[in-house]
């Protein structure tokens, strides 16, 4: 009898360290190779799968699977397509066990945040409904930290590291200019719930008078008056204001301050542009003079100052996947467990997929400062191990190089999805 074969893919926004759980799958699953056949990847995520475009990791070296660790983005391609419910949409659920069963596929390892963990969690249902069951596993991945049941979330710590250094060598070169030019400096970053992002640059705030000096959370409602009193008080106490927006922050009545009018595949609400928007208020207001920046793709793709603890874990996160897919579980997810004691350590935990999905999890308030403006030690105590480690890529001629797939997809045997 022919040995099963492993599908894995990606999806939804990539992060800077979403490869090394790929890493990590594929290379832990070609050290079973005596129980696993073929190891295909999506292109383009899900998508992949509906359009039998499977990649075949096996034409690809030893060596290039082992650079996917230091190779930023989503190297076999991501998407954002969510699968409706089986009742609404059970044509696309079809369409994927065809393609499963035409290449032997009995576990599918699916890389993503929420959604993704949803995805998965339908295809094991159905799966085994249909009496053909794939071993279904998620792999956590966000940068926007949310996920419950696991203590952080693979790809948050070097966004964390990437803010947090940013607006600490930004904060650096305004108060260097504020005598004589711009005092308000707005940072956004990533959040439309969860402010860990923003929260995370809170880091980099070591002693009064660092930067950042406000950070806006999507938890905590927006009060133009105090806001603007607060920084005010920043450029007359410290002779200038740097301040981080999650790009999620929110007036009282649960409007976003930036809301770009669209919304994507998810159904979620297009953000963006909250930098310019705080600042032109602050200009407005005060008659400061300002810049602003979005670090937007910057802060997620940013593998070149990784946190080296975020590597490691989404290395594991990727193995612990295989392991349990070879276990004999479904419908799970490996977690990060921090363990107690003044040392940082974790071990790898389990989680339902039916637990994980769907499910966003914020900023506790007790991390918040009572003035909704900053950090508590609590949350620095949360935040600081999580950036801890540097973890370069290879560099050449002053440029780090990453990794080059070839690419190669498997032999169709079905007819094209008109999906």
């Amino acid at each position: 009898m022919a040995k099963a074969n492993l599908f894995y893919a990606q999806s939804g926004g990539v992060t800077s360290v979403i490869n090394a759980s790929a890493c990590g799958v594929i290379e832990t699953a070609r050290l079973n190779n005596d129980r696993i056949g073929k190891i295909y990847a999506g292109r383009n995520g899900i998508i992949g799968a509906l359009r039998e475009e499977l990649i075949d990791t096996g034409k690809e070296s030893a060596g290039t699977i082992a650079a996917l660790r230091h190779t930023p983005a989503g190297a076999f391609g991501s998407c954002r397509y969510k699968l409706k419910s089986i009742e609404d949409n059970r044509s696309e659920y079809e369409r994927l066990l065809e393609v499963f069963k035409a290449h032997n596929i009995r576990y599918f390892l699916y890389n993503g945040g929420g959604d993704s963990q949803d995805t998965a969690n339908k295809v094991a249902q159905f799966s085994i409904q249909q009496g053909f069951p794939i071993q279904c596993i998620g792999v956590p991945k966000t940068v926007d930290n949310d996920l419950p049941l696991t203590d952080n979330c693979p790809g948050f710590g070097s966004v964390a590291k990437y803010v947090a250094v940013s607006i600490r060598e930004a904060g650096l070169d305004v108060a260097s200019m504020c005598e004589s030019s711009t005092k308000v400096f707005v940072m956004e970053v990533m959040g439309r719930h969860a402010g860990w992002i923003a929260g995370a640059a809170g880091l980099a705030a070591e002693q009064e008078g660092d930067a950042p000096h406000i950070i806006l959370f999507p938890e905590i409602a927006f009060d133009q008056k105090k806001f603007l009193k607060k920084v005010q008080e920043c450029v007359k106490q410290f002779g200038y204001c740097a301040i981080v927006v999650s790009e999620g922050a929110q007036n009282k009545d649960g409007s976003f301050l930036a809301d770009a009018g669209g919304k994507d595949a998810f159904g979620h609400v297009q953000l963006g542009g909250v930098a310019p928007f705080v600042a032109e208020m602050i200009k407005k207001e005060t008659g400061y003079k300002y810049h602003w920046a979005v670090s937007d793709y910057l802060q997620r793709a940013a593998r070149h100052i990784a946190s080296a603890t975020d590597v490691e874990q989404a290395y594991a996160m990727g193995q612990a996947a295989v392991e349990f897919a070879l276990a004999g579980k479904n419908a799970v997810m490996p977690t990060i467990v921090r363990k107690p004691g003044k040392k940082y350590s974790w071990s790898v935990g389990e989680a339902k997929l039916s637990d994980v999905a769907n499910v966003e999890k914020t900023m506790p308030r007790d991390f918040i400062t009572a003035d909704g403006f900053g950090i508590t030690p609590a949350a620095r105590a949360y935040f600081a191990p999580l950036i801890q480690g540097e973890d370069y890529p290879p560099y050449k001629d002053g440029l780090p190089q990453y990794a080059r797939l070839k690419k190669v997809l498997a032999v169709q045997k079905l007819k094209p999805w008109k999906g």
